[in-house]
Parts: structure tokens; C-alpha cells; sequence
């Protein structure tokens, strides 16, 4: 099972996040996600878990619980809805305005100068 734990504190590492889930069984991985620019906690992670069950009696245990000075958020991680979210590409190719038209009035495509000869 994959765990969502948020508001971390900044200064927990990777292993100490291990840590704390590895009372309740095995942990398959245990990630901090990391801001890709400045390199630092983003204030949530996740946590992989072999066993459901083990899973399911450390997201009750430590749901809530204080760790460094912060009530940390625990739950099943939900995958990631399409669309939602995040950055999107925008596309410039296409739409009027701007440029040369040929047998158009000119330059562009809202009149502007137009000569005849």
C-alpha cells in the first residue's frame, strides 16, 4: 500500500521517515518529496508499505501525531486524477494576429497599413 504523509517538518530525511513507519512492518520505500529547484522538503512524502494490513494499523497509529513539532497528515495515497493539477504546456502555433498576410490589408489581420500601387 502507498501512504501520503503531509506536513512534515523540513528537517526530516528520508530515513528518518523510515524509521518511523518501520514499528508497524516492512517498508518497501519511504520518499520526502524534494522541491526540483531549491532542493528542499516539500513538507510531504510517501511511504510503500508490503502488507495492507501493516499499513492500514500504522496510518491509525500515526495519523495526527506529533513529530518535530508538527501534527503530521496520514493516509492512503490516492492515485493522481487526470488533469488535475500541475503545469500545462500552452500552444502559441496556432490563432490570428501578428504576421505578414499575403493579399490580406497589410501586415496583420485587423486592417492596419495597406498600400496600392
Amino acid at each position: 500500500m502507498n501512504i501520503y504523509v503531509g506536513n512534515l517538518s523540513w528537517n526530516l530525511s528520508d530515513q528518518e521517515l523510515e524509521n518511523l513507519f518501520s514499528e508497524f512492518g516492512e517498508i518497501s520505500s519511504a520518499k520526502i518529496v524534494l522541491d526540483k529547484f531549491s532542493n528542499r522538503s516539500k513538507g510531504f512524502g510517501f511511504v510503500e508499505m508490503a502488507n495492507d494490513d501493516e499499513a492500514k494499523v500504522a496510518i491509525e497509529a500515526l495519523n495526527g501525531k506529533e513529530i518535530d513539532g508538527r501534527n503530521i497528515v496520514v493516509n492512503e495515497s490516492r492515485p493522481k486524477e487526470a488533469g488535475s493539477g500541475g503545469y500545462k504546456k500552452k500552444s502559441f502555433g496556432s490563432g490570428g494576429g501578428g504576421g505578414y498576410k499575403k493579399g490580406g490589408s497589410g501586415y496583420g489581420s485587423r486592417g492596419g497599413y495597406d498600400r496600392k500601387y
